[in-house]
């Protein structure tokens, strides 16, 4: 399916803020960037480059005022996610170097935490992709997932405690299970077409069968219509913007994402 996802942040700056922002999708596995706007008014010098999981940033230093970022993109995305019912676990010696980072604990996911309790919920499970599958059902029907009723991360042991939080909170829980069970797993931000509430995205994928897969505990059936805008080992790794200097928040925040009539060809 073909997609227009856009994003729109205005801040109120009351002293020249450097930022650090992360709001430009790229080209991937499932995902084909098209056309792209990146708008900022006031116009300001932005110097882009690749963080170390290959996110496109932009550095900038906002002017005080009234400061707009909007960006928006047109994206083809695969109809269906694939899944892959017993695919197989890869013991850490086969694992590529470049995924051994996403076994580690990370400030959100205290993976070393939960190796009983990943244990427990998996039992009677195929090691591998069907583990997983068991812990995204469990987070479904165990956490409670309420949108909007958080403005900053918590890690997955706080969510354990609260038994309820937002997308991102459920991700890092599932993320966190994952590595306890020695299977990489990692944070993913973007857009979902049909999200209820519409806002900016978390889900997690999980390394077995030699690539990654999608899991998403939020959603009772996983669909097509995401749109990735960047992967981390947690909510620290992919926030869309990072200022510096003193807090602001965005004052209006608009995320949109929209079916487009046209046809791949």
């Amino acid at each position: 399916m073909w997609l227009r996802a856009s994003c729109d942040l205005t801040f109120d700056i009351a002293v020249p803020t450097p930022f650090i922002l992360m709001l430009r999708p790229r080209s991937g596995a499932q995902q084909w960037l098209a056309k792209e706007e990146y708008r900022l008014v006031p116009s300001v010098p932005a110097f882009e480059f690749a963080d170390n999981y290959g996110n496109l940033c932009q550095r900038l230093v906002a002017p005080p005022g009234i400061f707009e970022v909007y960006t928006a993109a047109e994206v083809m995305t695969d109809d269906y996610l694939d899944q892959a019912p017993g695919a197989p676990f890869i013991e850490v010696q086969n694992l590529p170097d470049a995924v051994l980072n996403y076994l580690l604990p990370s400030r959100y996911c205290e993976s070393e935490l939960f190796g009983q309790m990943a244990t427990s919920i998996t039992a009677g499970h195929l090691c591998g992709y069907d583990q997983i599958a068991a812990i995204e059902t469990w987070l479904r029907k165990t956490i409670r997932y309420e949108p909007g009723t958080s403005d900053s991360s918590i890690s997955a042991v706080e969510v354990n405690l609260r038994q309820s939080g937002v997308c991102r909170d459920l991700s890092h829980l599932g993320i966190a299970l994952c590595r306890s069970l020695s299977i990489p797993a990692r944070l993913v931000v973007g857009y979902l077409y049909g999200l209820e509430p519409m806002d900016l995205h978390a889900w997690f994928e999980a390394y077995v069968g030699g690539r990654w897969y999608t899991f998403d505990a939020t959603q009772e059936v996983l669909k097509g219509g995401y749109v990735t805008i960047g992967y981390g080992r947690d909510a620290a790794d992919v926030a869309v913007f990072n200022q510096f200097g003193p807090q602001v928040f965005p004052i209006t925040q608009n995320v949109q994402v929209q079916l487009l009539e046209q046809e791949a060809g």
